[in-house]
């Protein structure tokens, strides 16, 4: 018997329907491959607290700890010498090559990475039991008419490890937690004693923090940052210098294991490889006016849900002065997490290339008119969700030739 016309409709929509979702399955594992997603995930091992574990030296394990602190672009720029004499002793030193010239033309976000790093090898020391001396520039300062070539040569710090009793593995164990969240933070304000744990930080060497969270300042200081993002994003030589170290895909994660890849926006699980395959396939989705425009959308959501913002200054802008800085705010992250607040740095107001000298002059004479430098402003507050873990090289990287 023929079936109905109501019948045959129905059958053609159901093959269409499980075309469709064939389709979509294709599709969905062609991605998924492409994103390499089959892949294993070398660039996570070192946040494994079983990762540092493998060196029975004392300055390869605090160095394993060391690497996972927050860096300006990611680039952890770092290198480590073993003093081949003392086996408690090694030297870090800025690695040249990973200066990023267009944003950071002066390298001082680059030095205070330099901070970030050491203030984790001396967490991860206070858990081992070895108290780390730290000597800032124990060489003498760098030659600035020369400055790659003096940062090859001249350490940052000499790391000294002495043996004493381990302490707490509060801060340790926040190590391990991703140092940034650029989601949206709750619109409850910081508790005061929240704030005076953030801001005790503040140290008689000249690096202060403050807490700002009054509607007023919100404001202001949320106009800066939309301004410089939209000014940084139509600045292609600098967009480009970001573009370049954006990580598509897990070959490319593998391969490189520093810069920017979709987890920076808190994308992961399934909705990662698909979005990340798509980028591989059409590059022009994260690259020019679509980069551009990503970035201001980005930043206009991270300031809409900022309950909070934190700025670390200093009385100059020496060397010195950026690498104590490094060390503040590595230790404000890791306080911050036993605190339950989350942060994300808003640098571009800071950056010192010539297209931002006019919001960058106008911000300092408002937040540092006594002739101070701030050399981080960020966001602060409860994070609505987690985000993913970043790109790490393989300790064994950092260290000279």
């Amino acid at each position: 018997m023929e079936k109905s016309p109501m019948k045959k409709a129905f059958s053609i929509l159901r093959l269409t329907v499980a075309v469709i979702a064939a389709l979509c399955l294709v599709a969905a594992a062609a991605l998924y491959c492409v994103s390499g997603g089959f892949m294993k995930q070398t660039y996570m091992e070192p946040w494994s607290k079983s990762y540092a574990g493998k060196y029975a030296d004392p300055r390869m394990r605090l160095a394993s700890v060391g690497l996972l602190a927050a860096s300006n672009h990611n680039m952890q720029p770092w290198k480590i010498s073993l003093d081949k004499s003392d086996p408690m002793v090694f030297y870090l030193y800025a690695d040249s090559s990973r200066m990023t010239k267009e944003v950071d033309p002066y390298s001082r976000q680059l030095m205070i990475s330099q901070g970030t790093f050491l203030e984790y090898v001396a967490v991860a020391g206070e858990k081992e039991g070895y108290r780390a001396d730290i000597s800032l520039f124990p060489d003498g300062a760098y030659d600035e008419s020369d400055l790659a070539k003096s940062m090859d040569s001249k350490p940052v710090a000499r790391i000294a490890l002495n043996k004493q009793q381990p302490g707490s593995s509060m801060l340790y164990d926040a190590s391990f937690l991703p140092d940034t969240n650029r989601g949206a933070y709750r619109a409850t304000k910081l508790t005061g004693a929240q704030v005076a744990a953030l801001e005790a930080l503040s140290s008689a060497d000249g690096v202060s923090v403050t807490l700002y969270q009054d509607r007023i300042d919100l404001g202001d200081i949320g106009r800066f940052a939309l301004r410089s993002a939209s000014i940084e994003a139509g600045v292609s030589r600098v967009m480009g210098e970001s573009d370049a170290i954006f990580r598509a895909n897990e070959r490319q994660k593998n391969q490189y294991r520093y810069g920017y890849s979709v987890e920076g926006q808190g994308v992961s699980g399934f909705m990662k490889h698909m979005l990340q395959g798509l980028v591989t396939i059409f590059p022009s989705m994260n690259a020019g006016a679509a980069a551009s425009e990503n970035f201001i959308k980005s930043t206009a959501a991270s300031v809409g849900h900022t309950p909070a913002y934190a700025m670390i200054r200093t009385a100059g802008n020496s060397r010195l002065d950026q690498v104590e800085s490094g060390m503040a705010y590595s230790r404000m992250v890791l306080i911050g997490h036993t605190l339950g607040l989350a942060m994300q740095p808003l640098s571009q107001v800071l950056e010192e290339y010539p297209e931002m000298k006019a919001p960058y002059d106008e911000f300092k004479k408002a937040y540092a008119p006594d002739g101070g430098t701030v050399q981080m402003l960020l966001r602060v507050g409860v994070a609505t969700r987690s985000v993913p873990l970043s790109m790490r090289r393989d300790v064994q990287s950092l260290i000279r030739p």
